[in-house]
């Protein structure tokens, strides 16, 4: 009994911790149903991999907000963590994103060149977030 009002607890410990970094729950929550519904036509289908960019962007945004969002909440930054939350953790949902588009919805389709453009926008996004924050410890 006393272990499961422990297990609650530390749970909703987690779950407040998430809430500190609302808009990257926001963007990655936006992500996650723009990529599970049916895409409308666009006059955008004739622009050349534009599917490949908007993953691209996708995750750039998702990483720089998530990098951004940490910087303004810690005053010390632990790089360690911050690589594993702001970089591995993008990553995974973009492949985990992949998986479910291919096995769990009939609309849309797993690629694993999408899951590449997704790793390569979290760079990109880590890499303009690091520079917040080197900019911000400066200052």
């Amino acid at each position: 009994m006393h272990t499961k009002g422990i297990e609650k607890a530390y749970t909703a410990v987690k779950i407040n911790k998430m809430f500190r970094y609302p808009l990257s729950v926001i963007t990655a929550l936006a992500i996650w149903v723009v990529c599970m519904i049916p895409i409308p036509e666009t006059p955008l289908d004739d622009v050349s991999f534009i599917d490949k960019w908007t993953h691209f962007v996708m995750y750039g945004t998702l990483t720089a907000v998530i990098w951004v969002e940490y910087a303004l909440r810690h005053k010390v930054v632990a790089w360690r963590r911050l690589t594993a939350l702001g970089v591995v953790l993008p990553v995974v949902m973009g492949c985990a994103v992949e998986l479910a588009q291919a096995y769990l919805t009939t609309c849309r389709s797993g690629d694993w060149i999408d899951a590449l453009c997704n790793a390569m926008g979290v760079l990109l996004g880590a890499a303009i977030g690091g520079s917040v924050i080197c900019y911000r410890q400066r200052g």
